[in-house]
């Protein structure tokens, strides 16, 4: 058989369909084998896929637009899923059947038989059925785990083959003009929702994974994360964070995984003035300050480290000639602590971070260790000496506890003999279920902290 032959044909479809109608009133045509059927239904699959996967729009935000449509209908959004399977519809008019049933699949239409098949999430259409509180789908192999308020639990359902779960990756990075492949074994799918897909295939992992975060942060304020409903701080520490931002205290902010870090610097960030220039610095755009403060004066770089024109330090550099007030650096690396930290050393007060650390002690050391990666020969003492009085001034550390994220402990870095140590102003007693308090702030601390509130007044 040749190539040409061998192509798929809407129009012999369309007469084999019509046949098998005529002959069997739906179903499969006499004399045609299961395995034909399937064959052609796989053909006409694979031109469906590939019209959808086609640029579609006059302009690049149009066709922006329908790409985060066939990203939402995968992820099982259901206005975006109807608008996909009305294009499917649509195109199957256009090659005249139509009117054809496929016969071998327990859809009511062809339409929704080929929707299932490109856009369809296999068993997971199960989990998402039941999104209320869904934060997270993990996905190894043929497992299936879901992330509810902070909380995994391996689900009920899983994938019959890890087939299954390549076949949902092909789509999604599809859509996305990227690949996943034996050359390129891992892929990611931003939606501007916040929504993030992160896919890894055989030989990069032991098996296929599929993580689909989805975008459940708002914009908080202080006031709202002391409610009933989140209990992430309470009416006494709401007026302490607040004298922190005013007194432009760089912050530092640690936690594990789904923690709240983001949700609780977009409530700092609620609480600045609108005109307060902001610039931020992510590897995916995640905070979406852009979106959630449209009157606020932000700028909101997202970086690619494996190109040398738009990694960290760059935009890093960047950033510091367009006047920033504030740095929010979505998360300290290798790259780019160095620009960071002289960033906080030379008048950008006030700025923010987060950083992989156990405890808030050896955050000053974890940032060291990145700095000295550059190998400009520092000395280690002095430079943590620095980053402790001038980058990581105050320390926030967040977990999850009994079902709620807390911000479980305020505390003042110092230097003291030698090393990092911290002088804690909030602490949360898990036995008490409230903050205690057992420092003061220190002196130099302490001024900064009643000017601030001064300049409140």
């Amino acid at each position: 058989m040749t190539l040409l032959e061998s192509r798929f044909s809407p129009s012999e479809y369309a007469v084999r369909m019509k046949k098998s109608d005529q002959a069997l009133g739906g179903g499969v045509a006499a004399g045609q084998p299961a395995e034909a059927a399937g064959e052609e239904f796989a053909r006409l699959a694979d031109d469906i896929r590939s019209y959808l996967s086609a640029p579609h729009g006059l302009g690049e935000e149009e066709r922006r637009q329908y790409g985060e449509t066939l990203n939402r209908a995968v992820l099982g959004y259901a206005k975006e899923r109807e608008q996909v399977l009305a294009v499917i519809t649509d195109r199957l008019i256009r090659l005249r059947i139509h009117g054809a049933a496929s016969g071998q699949h327990p859809y009511q239409t062809l339409a929704e038989a080929l929707f299932a098949e490109v856009i369809g999430l296999n068993v997971l259409e199960l989990v998402l059925a039941d999104k209320d509180g869904l934060e997270e789908i993990q996905v190894v192999g043929e497992q299936i785990f879901i992330v509810k308020d902070g909380v995994t639990a391996l689900s009920e359902y899983r994938f019959g083959s890890v087939r299954e779960v390549e076949r949902i990756q092909q789509n999604l990075v599809l859509y996305n003009n990227d690949r996943i492949n034996p050359r390129k074994r891992w892929a990611e799918v931003m939606l501007r929702d916040g929504s993030r897909v992160t896919m890894t295939g055989f030989g990069f992992t032991s098996c296929p994974t599929l993580t689909i975060r989805f975008y459940t942060v708002r914009s908080f304020k202080l006031e709202t994360l002391c409610s009933d409903a989140y209990r992430t701080i309470n009416p006494r520490l709401q007026p302490l964070l607040k004298r922190i931002l005013a007194a432009r205290f760089n912050i530092v902010i640690i936690g594990p995984t789904n923690s709240g870090k983001t949700n609780l610097m977009k409530a700092f960030i609620a609480e600045l003035p609108d005109e307060e220039r902001i610039i931020t610095i992510e590897s995916r755009f995640e905070m979406m300050l852009g979106r959630d403060f449209p009157r606020k004066n932000v700028v909101e770089y997202e970086t690619e480290e494996d190109d040398p024109q738009h990694r960290s330090d760059q935009a890093f550099k960047l950033a510091l000639r367009q006047s920033p007030q504030r740095i929010i650096h979505a998360e300290i690396r290798d790259v780019d602590a160095n620009i960071y930290v002289r960033a906080c050393t030379r008048g950008h007060s006030g700025s923010m971070t987060t950083v992989h650390a156990n405890r808030l002690e050896d955050v000053p050391e974890a940032i060291t260790d990145m700095c000295m990666l550059d190998g400009r020969g520092m000395n280690a003492e002095r430079l943590t000496k620095r980053i402790t009085q001038y980058v990581t001034e105050v320390g926030l550390e967040m977990r999850y506890l009994n079902g709620r994220r807390v911000l479980s402990r305020i505390g003042e870095l110092l230097w003291e003999e030698g090393q990092a140590v911290v002088r804690d102003w909030a602490l949360f007693d898990e036995g008490l279920d409230d903050w205690v308090f057992p420092s003061s702030p220190s002196a130099a601390a302490a001024a900064r902290l009643i000017k601030a509130g001064e300049a409140d007044e």
